[in-house]
């Protein structure tokens, strides 16, 4: 164990030089949501009133919607500096060291979740700013969610990314996955304002619970059926992503 802690953390320390490097990619991850926040919350302002559910701030609405589009968005383009290293030897220069083959994603996955907490503190800090009013402990609560579903899309993203090898590839998939989870997850609007097909359809749609789960807690009602049907999403995406990235790494020819 002790063992795996030490490959993890220098996998990690040297991720995260990287990333100081070239701090370009956690820029624009995090000034997506930022402009949503900006350009967006003033229009909420009028339609707040209408929604269902007794919504009556348009930034305690929308930031948690847009914490959780950091979380699934963000963390599935983690895959494309893999392919970067893959392609300049470093994977395989990893592999024949003796450390942990799970320890080379789980340092990678450490930097991906440290990198997701900043830019999810640099939101809700602009939240609270801008009019957010939330519970602190929900907050606390919707973050660590966040952080769940962050790690478990990094996860596939590092699989993804070691089994196409290709950013052609997995460029038009990720963007094929992104389009009906943000139109069917209610991150921008409720599901409750469309149809009632469209509702229906959302209720297959898992990253639906863990947003309804993140506004709850933001709202402070941190016992609600909502956020435990969110939580429990939330684990099992995580297992599952986390599953398959180690999978993916453990293979030899990988």
């Amino acid at each position: 164990m002790n063992s795996f802690f030490r490959d993890s953390t220098i996998v990690f320390r040297r991720q995260i030089r990287m990333n100081l490097r070239n701090p370009a990619w956690v820029l624009i991850g995090v000034m997506q949501p930022i402009l949503y926040l900006l350009l967006f919350g003033p229009l909420l302002k009028p339609l707040v009133a209408q929604f269902p559910g007794g919504a009556d701030n348009p930034y305690t609405f929308l930031v948690p919607g847009l914490l959780v589009q950091l979380g699934l968005f963000g963390a599935l383009f983690a895959g494309f500096s893999l392919i970067g290293e893959w392609r300049e030897g470093v994977i395989e220069a990893e592999r024949v060291t003796p450390a942990s083959r799970t320890a080379l994603l789980t340092g990678r996955l450490m930097r991906d979740m440290l990198q997701l907490l900043v830019q999810a503190l640099i939101l809700v800090i602009l939240g609270y700013a801008m009019g957010m009013r939330g519970s602190i402990v929900g907050v606390i609560l919707g973050i660590l969610i966040t952080l769940l579903i962050g790690g478990a899309c990094a996860a596939a993203s590092n699989a993804l990314a070691l089994t196409t090898k290709s950013e052609d590839v997995m460029a038009p998939l990720i963007n094929m996955v992104m389009m009906p989870v943000l139109l069917l997850s209610g991150i921008l609007l409720p599901m409750t304002l469309g149809p009632e097909w469209l509702q229906g359809l959302s209720d297959f749609m898992p990253f639906r619970w863990i947003v309804d789960a993140v506004r709850d807690t933001f709202g402070g009602d941190l016992a609600s059926a909502q956020v435990l049907w969110g939580v429990l999403a939330s684990l099992i995406l995580a297992s599952l992503g986390t599953w398959w990235g180690t999978s993916v790494f453990r293979k030899e020819n990988a």
